[in-house]
């Protein structure tokens, strides 16, 4: 009941009812584990603590399993001290620690950038605490030095293993090789991964990544290409990793074609995509004037089980509004907002798009839609409505939604007024200035800035002796 149970409040007055109140029942060291562990997720770590002491009173018998799943949650939640607590407090509950738990406590200093804490542990490890390390244990040891850019250290590790009987495996040598690539030493890197083949293994899919993400970093195309070409050819399949960075630096390289010929290889495969890759490839397409084969692999990603989300579809409606095609836009819009609300970000988008080519219309529908789905109108929003009115040489219109903008208690930036600013010089319209700045400095409070009083006196006032008159009422007014 206690795991099934999605509501975790829920899921403790469970546990403490059954514990208190059900007649004939006690819990035992696995009801403990399930709540605690629950706990732990969702980081209600002081409730959690509290029955970690009810447990210690019980004098149940229990599980180094536990420790070790509540060292991993403490140090994804970046807690680090508490995670060396537990690791310290394991023996007050009748149990011997084990490489087990260290590792996992190691693993988590790394995870919060602790590296000389690292160091420190594995040195004291066998003396304070009666544990001996593992290759695990060296290959953490060897990430935390590389890290910290000590590629020297991590290489002594190496050396070293031997002479405590523990056997290097490829682990410990792609962690070396990463170090390499990261400081940009690729010769040295090379080395290594000559060394891993010499020594009969055969290098995996993380191996041959790291290889070729840093010789992509370098700009080294060409070689990163021919270390994807030499896995293909030794049977070893290219993972989501390697596939992400091949299609990075293919992208980089601006070459959209490839890049979009391998994430369909990619999909194929199963591998789901991530939003910033797929909106990398529809960028680079559409820079290369590619945009129907970026709508068409939009169209591709529905078909999958990789649902675009609204940053991708925010990235294509962009580049076709950029181009023009608005109700090629809004259609793709309309498909995607079937399958979920589109966040503000993409109706902001579309409204841009709409409003640039004058139609205005259709963007207050949008912004009609907006706000009934319950999506938020933001600045920018109100921003791009005003400067499509400006734009159209309806200046009223945009002095309306300043008043509306600042009666809703959003807050005008300095875009806002040189977007009306431009629209008011070109009107010419003494009264509509009069209004604007009536509004901005109304309500009691001024909510025009240095740089947005700058804007007004440059562009407008400061153009035609026929507003000195509307600088000093607004100079005397007492709200100003």
């Amino acid at each position: 009941m206690i795991k099934r149970q999605q509501n975790v409040d829920l899921a403790l007055q469970i546990f403490t009812y059954s514990g208190h109140f059900h007649p004939g029942f006690s819990h035992n060291y696995d009801t403990y584990h399930a709540m605690i562990e629950k706990l732990a997720r969702v980081r209600a770590f002081n409730e959690m603590e509290t029955l970690m002491l009810q447990l210690k009173k019980s004098q149940l018998k229990c599980s180094e399993n536990l420790f070790v799943m509540v060292i991993r949650n403490y140090g994804i939640a970046s807690r680090v001290k508490f995670a060396i607590r537990t690791f310290l407090r394991i023996k007050e509950f009748g149990i011997e620690r084990s490489v087990r738990s260290l590792n996992t406590l190691l693993n988590a200093l790394v995870q919060n950038k602790r590296y000389d804490l690292v160091h420190l542990l594995f040195k004291n490890c066998n003396n304070k605490f009666g544990i001996v390390p593992n290759v695990f244990t060296c290959n953490i040891l060897a990430k935390a030095l590389c890290k910290k850019n000590d590629v020297e250290g991590a290489c002594k590790v190496l050396d070293e293993i031997p002479g405590m009987g523990i056997v290097a495996n490829l682990v410990t040598y792609t962690t070396i090789l990463g170090g390499y690539c990261s400081r940009g030493d690729l010769v040295e890197a090379k080395k290594v991964f000559d060394e891993i083949l010499y020594k009969g293994w055969i290098p995996d899919a993380t191996t041959y990544t790291v290889l070729m993400d840093g010789y992509l970093k370098q700009g080294r195309f060409i070689e990163a290409v021919k270390v994807m070409d030499d896995m293909e050819e030794n049977g070893v399949e290219p993972n989501d990793i390697t596939f992400g960075v091949m299609i990075e630096g293919l992208c980089k390289e601006k070459k959209s074609g490839e890049a979009l010929n391998l994430l369909g290889d990619m999909i194929e495969k199963e591998y789901v995509p991530n939003s910033g890759l797929c909106c990398k490839v529809i960028d680079v397409l559409c820079e290369d004037g590619k945009v129907e084969d970026a709508c068409s692999m939009w169209r591709k990603l529905l078909k999958t089980n990789c649902t675009p989300d609204n940053a991708i579809s925010s990235t294509l409606i962009y580049w076709l509004c950029k181009e023009g095609n608005i109700w090629e836009a809004r259609k793709l819009f309309n498909e995607f907002g079937k399958g979920s609300i589109p966040s503000v970000i993409t109706y902001n988008t579309l409204i841009e798009g709409m409003c640039e080519r004058g139609e205005l219309q259709e963007a207050g529908r949008l912004w009609d839609e907006m706000v009934e789905r319950g999506c938020v109108p933001s600045v920018f929003t109100y921003n791009m409505l005003i400067k499509g009115f400006c734009k159209a040489g309806k200046v009223s219109e945009g002095v309306k939604l300043l008043e509306d903008m600042m009666e809703k208690g959003y807050l005008p930036n300095k875009s806002t007024y040189f977007i009306l600013a431009e629209g008011l010089c070109e009107s010419g319209k003494g009264e509509e200035v009069m209004n604007a700045l009536a509004v901005a400095t109304s309500s009691g409070w001024i909510s025009l800035d240095t740089d947005s009083w700058g804007v007004f006196v440059r562009k407008v006032l400061a153009n035609s002796e026929n507003w000195r008159p509307v600088l000093d009422s607004i100079m005397l007014s007492p709200d100003t």
